[in-house]
């Protein structure tokens, strides 16, 4: 239980470790947007006001100013300074500049007008570019603490124009039932502030963060959920993937864990150590496990190469299939290159320092294969007297002191090979006598 809970620990912040890379990448792209769009803003400001090189030279040095801001966010991002902090404050600084150019640079440097004429103009629109922007960092955060300090900061500005500019005209000051020459002449009027209008502003720059937030707190779900099912399903296939050929663990995963059953020949082979008893007892439970360990690694490679899979391991032995549930028309041929192979390495080398020797059966005909169990607990394998009489060629080969016997219905198949037939023999559950090859002498 405290295993489960600490792996379930390391995923949740494995997944924490991904949504925050996400976020320091979708950040240093929202950087690199809103330099792109000071640099198409900038380019419009001055030349926009060429005719006023003061003003235009003011506008140039602000937005080289905001970009080098910026430029400097995406330098600290990922290094030893980049806090938790830092990029609210970044988002303050952009908030604020904005928000005291609003407050003090007036409509037109020509004309002696109301400082509150600017909120006539569209300038509400630069903070929702700004949300826009912080959009890019795929923090829910962000968004909502750029909606809510724009909104302040927008209500900040009015409130500083209004106090500097005494009073102003409010929807208040239109007269009950206006005429329309009334209605015009308090809201045209150059001191005409329309406090409601303003706070009413800042609210849907709020709920329109607040709805961007949710929108991308969906999208964090969705990116961990989908993070979640993608490290359980490769938890899964590395550790079916050692016994079970990819394309199987792929179905079983899509098939919630079932495949259906099916009947088709196949090729079994079913693999034994020779004197495992004697070397359990010489070797002890440890050093036992360790050695079967490394056996049962190297024959299921060899086995899964040939294009085979381990349908059960069970003391000893290894039961393996070809041609099921994968087709695979030469599943004869790749079973007998499986078990010299699984021989070759055998006589070559040791495991874990233990020298073995194996004994192997081999039979072809039909099987019937799928997933069986209860209590919750699933295997696939495969029934028949095929298996049964794979099981017991390699008992003969006990007798007959063979390696490898293959019965005659797996050497029909094989067409050319270096068999030879060794003889015949009635086997238990065989109605008729079997032919049986072995490895030439």
């Amino acid at each position: 239980m405290a295993r489960s809970s600490h792996h379930r620990s390391d995923l949740t912040s494995d997944l924490e470790q991904t949504v925050s890379r996400a976020q320091s990448a979708g950040l240093k792209l929202a950087i690199t947007g809103r330099t792109i769009a000071l640099v198409i803003l900038g380019v419009w400001l001055v030349l926009s006001r060429l005719d006023l090189p003061g003003v235009s030279l003011k506008f140039g040095i602000l937005v080289l100013f905001l970009i080098s801001l910026g430029l400097i966010h995406y330098r600290i991002i990922g290094s030893r300074w980049d806090k938790f902090w830092v990029k609210y404050l970044f988002v303050a600084i952009d908030v604020t500049i904005l928000s005291v150019l609003i407050a003090t640079q007036p409509l037109y440097q020509t004309a002696d007008l109301p400082q509150v004429m600017v909120f006539r103009s569209p300038l509400l629109t630069y903070y929702f570019i700004l949300v826009a922007v912080v959009a890019f960092s795929f923090s829910p955060q962000l968004v909502l603490w750029a909606g809510g300090i724009g909104a302040a900061g927008w209500l900040a500005a009015y409130a500083w124009v209004v106090k500097q500019d005494g009073g102003v005209l409010d929807w208040g000051d239109v007269p009950s039932n206006p005429t329309a020459e009334d209605a015009i002449s308090v809201i045209l009027d150059p001191a005409f502030g329309g406090t409601g209008s303003r706070i009413q502003e800042a609210i849907i720059l709020v709920v329109v963060s607040v709805l961007i937030a949710i929108v991308m707190k969906r999208a964090q779900n969705t990116l961990r959920d989908k993070l979640t099912a993608e490290r359980d399903r490769q938890s899964i296939t590395n550790i079916f993937g050692r016994f079970v050929p990819e394309p199987i663990v792929e179905a079983m995963i899509n098939d919630q864990g079932l495949l259906a059953p099916l009947e088709r020949e196949a090729t079994i082979l079913f693999a034994d150590v020779v004197g495992f008893t004697s070397l359990t007892e010489r070797l002890g439970p440890t050093k036992t496990v360790n050695v079967l360990n490394s056996y049962f690694d190297e024959m299921t490679d060899i086995i899964m190469e040939n294009r085979g899979i381990v349908a059960t391991f069970h003391g000893d032995a290894i039961l393996a299939i070809f041609n099921v549930p994968l087709e695979d028309t030469k599943h004869a041929e790749h079973a007998l290159k499986a078990a010299q192979a699984m021989l070759s390495r055998v006589k070559q080398g040791s495991f874990a320092d233990e020298t073995l020797s194996i004994r192997i059966g081999i039979n072809t005909g039909s099987v019937v294969a799928g997933n069986v169990g209860g209590g919750g607990r699933q295997s696939y394998t495969v029934y028949g007297d095929a298996v049964n009489l794979a099981a017991r060629l390699e008992a003969l080969a006990k007798e007959k002191n063979q390696s490898l016997l293959v019965s005659g219905h797996t050497h029909a198949k094989l067409g050319t090979s270096s068999l030879s037939l060794h003889g015949e023999a009635t086997i238990r559950g065989q109605t008729q006598p079997v032919k049986y090859y072995g490895i030439r002498d």
